[in-house]
């Protein structure tokens, strides 16, 4: 388990995948050597490089968050 996530529980552990498949969708299209089944081992990118895909996914979740919102 890395550093800083020990008791961590996941609130929707159906949600894995989903946020895996993001993942993987948002490197390919910056271009990233990753492919899916390559799972945890991103060593050979720049800890920039993964840090776009994270924030990349965290833009799209908010705006998937508020158009949620916007139709409530």
């Amino acid at each position: 388990m890395a550093k800083g996530q020990w008791g961590r529980q996941q609130l929707v552990p159906e949600a894995h995948q989903a946020l895996d498949n993001m993942k993987y969708e948002i490197a390919g299209e910056m271009g990233l050597p990753v492919y899916q089944g390559s799972e945890d081992y991103w060593g050979q990118l720049s800890a920039r490089d993964c840090g776009a895909v994270g924030g990349a996914m965290t833009k799209r979740l908010v705006e998937s968050a508020e158009q949620f919102m916007k139709g409530l």
